[in-house]
């Protein structure tokens, strides 16, 4: 008998699993509905032989010191010397983002962009992380000038194709993962640790998924496993007295009975180039003012993979997700009414003292990898220990 069933085998899944495994002791059952375990990380060669990422890029990036320890029990990194560095197709041509102190002098003349170099640094403070709303708001006419150019070539037709809002419509929490940074750092993100594990993914989940008490079955349903009745839940047809936990779509898990909660997901369209380079050693090109798709990734410089024959890129079309056969809800859109809505759920799980939710789709909220692996951690630390363990004492 199980001490835990663990639903979903991404981060979420696939870390409780290990620890609960692990440091508790646990017989753990995991159960996964896709045919492969790593959720939405998972990544795979190509006809060519270029590792590529099934569903969209994935970077790893940290300045947990804990978290980066962990998983490199179970990798060994590819890690980004200069960080992960993303451009703007602004008209033609290729811009830093976020827009930092670079980007200003790429745009205006040396002696304009001086003279607002430091406008921003006495208003910010050097080195600070202004999201584009608050900058917006500043009354000095040459700031609003530069706010304005960004807000429209770096955010709003951008946020527009992601989200299918304007800036102004979506979370404040959104529009800040992106901010202007006052400072000459043309990192996408700023965390000490940045890149990919050196074999892939799948093989970090592989090596993580291999412990004598943990099973993993793919290309299962949960809910042909488990039933969840009032007040308990059951396996096979017997109550279940272990830990179930849960990182899926929590909507989904109770058939959309109060309607779905609202998703963003992606299209994506791979293409294969027999040349040596597409994007002039960018891994990621965003397309913030035209084209219909959000960005391009070239995964030979994304994974290193400089010496592979030709290119394989990625474009990513954005869309409201519908639930439809082969849709994937990606990003949860956070605004008041869906938060209440995803409560009206949540609410429906607290008459089960053994169900525990995790992870982007069952907390219907944003996570990183290493604050995912951070949350799945703290969760199994929280559990009791499994029979096995509690028989040895």
């Amino acid at each position: 008998m199980y001490d835990s069933i663990v639903i979903g085998a991404g981060i979420a899944g696939s870390t409780v699993a290990r620890q609960l495994a692990e440091k508790k002791g646990h017989k753990v059952l995991v159960v996964e509905k896709r045919d492969h375990i790593g959720g939405n990380c998972y990544d795979r060669p190509d006809d060519y032989g270029i590792l590529v990422h099934e569903y969209g890029p994935h970077i790893f990036h940290t300045n947990m010191e804990d978290v980066f320890a962990y998983l490199s029990r179970f990798t060994e990194w590819i890690l980004y010397e200069n960080g992960h560095q993303v451009v703007a197709n602004v008209d033609g041509r290729l811009i830093p983002i976020p827009f930092n102190l670079n980007t200003l002098h790429m745009i205006y003349d040396k002696e304009t962009a001086d003279a607002l170099e430091k406008k921003l640094i006495g208003a910010y403070g050097e080195g600070s992380r202004v999201p584009i709303m608050k900058l917006r708001e500043n009354p000095d006419p040459q700031i609003q000038a530069i706010a304005q150019y960004v807000y429209e070539n770096v955010f709003l037709k951008y946020t527009m194709k992601q989200w299918g809002q304007t800036p102004e419509e979506i979370s404040p929490e959104v529009t800040g993962r992106v901010p202007v940074l006052i400072s000459y750092d043309n990192r996408y993100f700023q965390d000490n640790y940045q890149g990919v594990p050196k074999h892939g993914f799948h093989e970090m989940f592989v090596r993580m998924l291999d412990h004598e008490n943990i099973t993993v079955q793919t290309g299962t349903d949960a809910r042909e496993l488990l039933q969840f009745q009032e007040n308990e839940i059951l396996l096979d047809g017997q109550k279940f007295e272990g830990n179930v936990i849960f990182t899926g779509a929590l909507d989904e898990l109770y058939d959309c009975r109060y309607g779905r909660l609202p998703y963003r997901s992606l299209r994506f369209e791979f293409e294969h180039l027999a040349q040596d380079d597409f994007q002039n050693g960018h891994s990621v090109v965003n397309y913030t003012v035209s084209e219909d798709f959000t960005r391009i990734t070239e995964f030979k410089y994304l994974t290193r993979q400089k010496d592979a024959d030709g290119t394989t890129i990625i474009r990513e079309y954005p869309f409201a997700y519908t639930g439809a056969d082969g849709e994937i809800p990606y990003y949860a859109i956070m605004n008041p009414e869906n938060e209440a809505l995803y409560l009206k759920y949540k609410k429906l799980t607290q008459q089960y003292s053994n169900l525990y939710l995790l992870g982007r789709l069952a907390e219907y909220k944003y996570y990183n990898i290493d604050a995912m692996t951070k949350k799945a951690l703290e969760l199994a630390d929280s559990l009791p220990d499994g029979q096995s363990k509690k028989q040895l004492r």
